[in-house]
């Protein structure tokens, strides 16, 4: 399904690949104007090279997302690129070491709640200054099926999953009546590069088994709910969480 996103300014993070740059396509298909953002500026340019050629319009722009002074940069630069920013996408986001609680590394914990959780905030923070701006917009931040069910060894993951849920709700209470909408995805595990690069084909079959539906996800597949509730259909939808999960938080 397309939806109408003329005359629309979107930012997607972690969009280099996976589940970002397959949102970034499919708004740049459906006539946005995108800002590619993440830290891997090559794959963030490739994806908009991919986009220019299909005859879409983005632009890149390289990030640390943990840093706030940079996330409002590229706000600024969204609206000063394409005049405003209407739609966002807070993506970008690590797995963070796998461990027990007790024995949890520190410096993993902190760089997980950074990046999974804290520049979610950030980016949300500055967004919503520009929607408001624009005259309203929607937000999905994207969380997990472990922001509603947890996960061994995923300590820092889990919590920060989680934390994306409150702040989701807490900012569209607050931002409903200003024409601003702010909704989460909760993926299942998605065949990406960032699962795929980490884990030997024997534990991937082993997680896609996890899936009901007896596979992993696909990117596509995200993209298509998280542009949907960018969208004006999903108009009456906000302060809500929607799995993409193939039955996981089912069982």
């Amino acid at each position: 399904m397309s939806y109408d996103f003329k005359n629309k300014v979107a930012l997607v993070t972690g969009a280099a690949s996976g589940i970002g740059a397959a949102v970034a396509a499919e708004l740049a298909r459906d006539g946005a104007k995108v800002v590619v953002a993440d830290r891997d500026a090559a794959g963030a340019a490739s994806v908009v090279t991919a986009i220019q050629q299909a005859g879409g319009q983005a632009a890149v722009f390289e990030i640390d997302v943990t840093d706030p002074i940079a996330v409002e940069a590229m706000v600024a630069f969204a609206e000063k690129t394409y005049g405003a920013l209407h739609l966002a996408v807070n993506n970008a986001g690590i797995g963070g070491p796998s461990a027990l609680t007790g024995e949890y590394p520190l410096e993993g914990w902190q760089q997980v709640i950074d990046i999974n959780l804290t520049s979610v905030f950030h980016c949300t923070r500055y967004e919503i200054a520009a929607m408001l701006r624009a005259g309203g917009g929607a937000i999905v931040n994207m969380a997990s099926i472990l922001g509603s069910v947890g996960f061994a060894r995923s300590a820092a993951y889990v919590a920060a999953k989680h934390g994306v849920l409150g702040l989701t709700k807490a900012a569209a209470l607050e931002y409903a009546s200003q024409g601003i909408r702010v909704t989460a995805v909760g993926p299942g595990f998605i065949d990406t590069p960032l699962l795929c690069k980490n884990l030997d084909e024997a534990t991937l079959q082993h997680i896609a088994g996890l899936h009901p539906i007896g596979r992993l996800g696909r990117s596509e597949e995200v993209a298509a709910l998280t542009c949907f509730l960018l969208s004006d259909h999903a108009s009456f939808i906000t302060g809500s969480y929607h799995l993409v999960d193939g039955g996981y938080v089912a069982q």
